[in-house]
């Protein structure tokens, strides 16, 4: 059933931006089209697209979207820069595209602007419904070229949590006019710098632009109650403990053990509160339930946002061969998602699947410290004659230490980013020697079995139809 988008609507139902690109735009365009807030992940959207270009684009879908691309000139640049029409001469040997910092040169930008376009086109294309785009807080330096590119293609939705994005309303004021803004880069040793950004130099200003409605990721009353106070937010997406991926450390926690994190409690968050704001909200994290959405509206909610169940169905970008393998080990029982208190290496709590055969399967004194190809996760930090470093408690010990890091900081990290791209079907060539392994994370899957009850897979439709029931899918109105 297709239903029709109106910025004076609001989703009932909000499908998560997860990534490195399982929420990709086909996921997306599916979500979209019942009438809900398809999300696609901008998390390495620059890396995800040149690695398509690369395959070949067989399809000719990038090639598509490139072409609807206000400048013209600019998007055969980027095509021509990335495209191999005959594709990669061996798995994994993807061109390296270069890491972000905060002076990036002019391709990287242009890659940047244009991956964002083109995965938010492509998700709009034939969809009614509302497209939005995920970000993360933590991952600063591609953040604004990315945002111009969402919106140049129309985005409706920007959502962004892992921090607290409270400059990112002022930002996208600035970019839905064209105009130059800059972004606060965090230091570590150091004053924050600023990374500036310059609309004009991409030559769109004639293509008009719609502001998105920014929704904050949250996991905290107070967080909602200063970003509401700051102004510019639209909403918020309430998340709890049980959600995918990265999470909120409990109240008092520390990442000095690789334990499970104990909430209880105190890490609550106090709806009452957050409703007293006056701005919709979403339920994230633990919605299992066929009649999660009516409760969360029974709460004051005006939806709920999943994750887990849209990241394993056929539409996601998730790898087939490890989504299936996943799908069948935690639906027989054999394993069940952790949350590991150290394994990421931003100190927040992250979700992995102990999958055999995956990076995730490996224990800590397996693990193989890596050189990271892709750097997202990397911190900025001043070094001793004044200039910007970059450094990771991922990467191998003695380089982490030479930079000026703590060697107690990288015992039981993992590279998140050279495994998610895997998990995603990018698996490339590591400098030590071999292959990327996936990495999956994921939040809850025991009660996944629900939509195999009848079939050996299942598709976006098959979930919208589980929360959604026979109502019709339309947005709530406001």
């Amino acid at each position: 059933m297709t239903t029709f988008f109106s910025r004076n609507a609001l989703p009932a139902l909000i499908q998560g931006g997860m990534g490195i690109a399982i929420s990709n735009w086909r996921l997306a365009r599916s979500v979209a089209r019942r009438g809900h807030l398809g999300v696609v992940s901008g998390t390495a959207i620059d890396r995800v697209v040149a690695c398509r270009l690369q395959e070949g684009d067989q399809d000719g879908l990038v090639r598509q979207a490139f072409d609807a691309f206000p400048n013209r000139e600019m998007a055969d640049r980027v095509y021509a820069r990335w495209h191999r029409p005959e594709g990669l001469p061996e798995a994994g040997a993807y061109r390296p595209v270069p890491m972000f910092s905060a002076d990036p040169p002019a391709h990287l930008l242009e890659l940047a602007v244009i991956a964002s376009f083109t995965e938010v086109w492509l998700a709009k294309r034939s969809a009614s419904g509302p497209v939005g785009i995920n970000l993360l807080e933590k991952i600063q330096a591609p953040t604004l070229p990315l945002l111009y590119g969402a919106l140049l293609a129309g985005v409706d939705y920007v959502l962004m949590g892992a921090g607290i994005p409270r400059d990112i309303p002022s930002h996208l004021d600035a970019l839905s006019q064209h105009q130059p803004c800059s972004l606060k880069l965090k230091v570590e040793g150091g004053e924050d710098e600023s990374i500036p950004f310059d609309p004009s130099q991409f030559a769109c200003q004639d293509t008009p632009i719609l502001r998105p409605k920014f929704l904050a990721i949250v996991s905290s009353h107070v967080l909602a109650m200063s970003l509401a106070r700051s102004g510019g937010v639209d909403g918020f997406v309430v998340e709890g403990p049980t959600a995918g991926g990265h999470n909120a450390g409990p109240r008092g926690w520390s990442p000095a053990a690789n334990d499970e994190p104990v909430y209880g409690p105190k890490d609550a968050v106090s709806l009452e509160r957050i409703k007293a704001l006056g701005l919709p909200f979403w339920l994230a994290g633990g919605q299992e339930e066929p009649d999660a959405l009516q409760r969360a509206r029974e709460l004051g909610a005006a939806g709920i946002q999943v994750g887990t169940a849209f990241a394993f169905c056929s539409d996601s970008g998730m790898d087939p061969r490890v989504r299936l393998k996943a799908l069948a080990a935690t639906i027989s029982g054999q394993i069940k998602t952790l949350t590991e208190g150290r394994g990421s290496p931003t100190g927040f709590p992250f979700k992995v699947l102990p999958l055999p055969g995956t990076e995730g399967g490996r224990a800590a004194a397996e693990r193989i410290r890596q050189s990271c190809l892709h750097g997202y996760l990397r911190s900025a930090f001043r070094k001793a004659d004044g200039t910007l470093g970059w450094r990771c408690p991922s990467e191998p010990e003695e380089l982490y230490v030479a930079k000026g890091g703590k060697a107690e900081d990288c015992p039981d990290r993992r590279c998140l980013c050279n495994g998610l791209l895997a998990t995603a079907g990018f698996p490339h060539k590591l400098k030590e020697g071999g292959t990327e392994l996936a990495l999956v994370t994921t939040g809850l899957m025991e009660n996944l079995k629900r939509f195999l009850a009848h079939a050996e897979d299942y598709d976006a439709n098959a979930v919208i139809d589980y929360f959604c029931g026979a109502e019709a899918k339309l947005p709530a109105t406001v």
